[in-house]
């Protein structure tokens, strides 16, 4: 067979994966956001489901234990088997995740939804390794392409969604053959859960002053303010973990972290912004004032929450915790509110993610070129000013960041 042919082959063989795994990751991302929509619904009109935050928390601890296996790892094996090809994402991880994940909003707990697509995209993609006799090196790219399609169809953002993928593999990893699937998966997921009738929530910045060089000490400051928050929600995260640790039989650790929430919640006044996602708190921190300790809680709701045992994400707290941060620092940076809140959202998101360039990306994406501009250097600003840690510990074992930081160390050793 000539060498044209093998490459056409090979092009057509791609083209079908990105198709395929794009329309079935889309399509789990539709009805996963669905469900979600669902169960908050229902527990917004029976609140009385909270108290059961211990008994389904013991539940999804227990599920975890005795069936997880690697899947208890969450997107760290994803990034764990992408830099070392070892054996493959069991299937199980999909609806596992999307079990926990349902269980976890419709009790209350405080937690994300990027994580359960990213999980489900990667688990539903390596599946297509063994059924195209994919080598090692092609695997890398299946992956890719799960966790770029399983962002881009839960958020909505196809652009962010690829290099978020290829960001957080490491950029050193990645071959020049891994971009355009990376995209062309990210579309059509995306476009197929809009097909499902998906819409996502929108979020509007009206006034975006005009830039120049009175405006840079105000985004640093705030760039510098969304980093330390970034950095106390990884270091928050760690704390939790390591007590919860300590609690030697895992299903135990989410219904006696199911306790203290239901205490917590309680206390809170059952205040719906800080159970689950936290849409309307997002949204409501464009347009009007929000409380000025709004970011913490949600903070440290979300970190306890989550180094419990409960399921979700990060991501989509991150952007409460930085809408809300920037909704505050109104009262003292001059800048208007919406375009604050804006540039905390994806900034704390950078912080804690370290996908700088994914950032900017999103906020360009979701805000446009005027708004982009501020949040994109916000974003530069918290990604280095948020530490050498970060939400995905597998990550940043030889990422750039971490190896920036070491040189600065050596540096100052001198």
């Amino acid at each position: 067979m000539s060498t044209a042919k093998i490459h056409i082959i090979n092009l057509l063989k791609w083209i079908f994966i990105c198709v395929i795994v794009g329309m079935l990751i889309g399509s789990a991302a539709a009805f996963f956001l669905s469900s979600l929509d669902f169960v908050t619904y229902w527990r917004e009109k029976h609140l009385w489901i909270i108290y059961s935050l211990p008994i389904i928390g013991f539940g999804i601890g227990a599920i975890y234990y005795y069936y997880g296996g690697d899947a208890k790892k969450g997107n760290n094996l994803l990034l764990e088997q992408h830099n070392n090809p070892e054996k493959r994402i069991p299937f199980k991880m999909a609806p596992l995740v999307y079990i926990g994940t349902i269980l976890t909003h419709l009790a209350g707990g405080s937690a994300g939804r990027e994580g359960t697509a990213v999980q489900m995209g990667g688990a539903i993609a390596d599946q297509f390794t063994d059924l195209f006799k994919l080598n090692d090196t092609q695997r890398k790219t299946i992956l890719i392409i799960g966790i770029s399609a399983g962002f881009a169809a839960v958020f909505g953002t196809p652009i962010a969604g690829a290099i978020f993928a290829l960001e957080i593999m490491l950029f050193k990893n990645i071959r020049i053959a891994d971009i355009l699937p990376s995209f062309a998966a990210a579309y059509i997921a995306h476009y197929t859960c809009f097909a499902w009738g998906i819409h996502h929530t929108v979020y509007v910045i009206p006034i975006v002053p005009h830039f120049n060089m009175n405006v840079l000490v105000p985004i640093f400051l705030a760039g510098l303010i969304f980093g330390t928050t970034a950095l106390l929600f990884t270091e928050a995260n760690n704390i939790w973990a390591r007590l919860f640790s300590k609690i030697k039989y895992e299903p135990l650790r989410p219904f006696i972290g199911g306790i203290i929430l239901v205490i917590t919640i309680f206390l809170l006044g059952f205040e719906n912004k800080f159970i689950g996602l936290g849409i309307p708190g997002i949204a409501d921190a464009f347009m009007s004032p929000a409380g000025k300790y709004d970011f913490a809680i949600k903070l440290l709701l979300t970190t306890f929450t989550l180094s419990a045992g409960f399921k979700g994400g990060e991501v989509t707290p991150l952007f409460f915790i930085g809408a809300t941060l920037g909704n505050a620092l109104f009262l003292f940076i001059p800048l208007p509110m919406a375009l604050l809140a804006g540039m905390g959202f994806v900034a704390v998101f950078a912080g804690a993610t370290h996908c700088a360039i994914a950032s900017i990306a999103l906020g360009f994406e979701m805000f446009g070129m005027g708004a982009g501009i501020y949040i994109g250097l916000a974003s530069i600003i918290a990604y280095f000013s948020s530490g050498s840690k970060g939400i995905y510990s597998a990550q940043l074992k030889e990422g750039a960041k971490y190896q920036f930081y070491n040189y600065l160390k050596r540096i100052s050793d001198l």
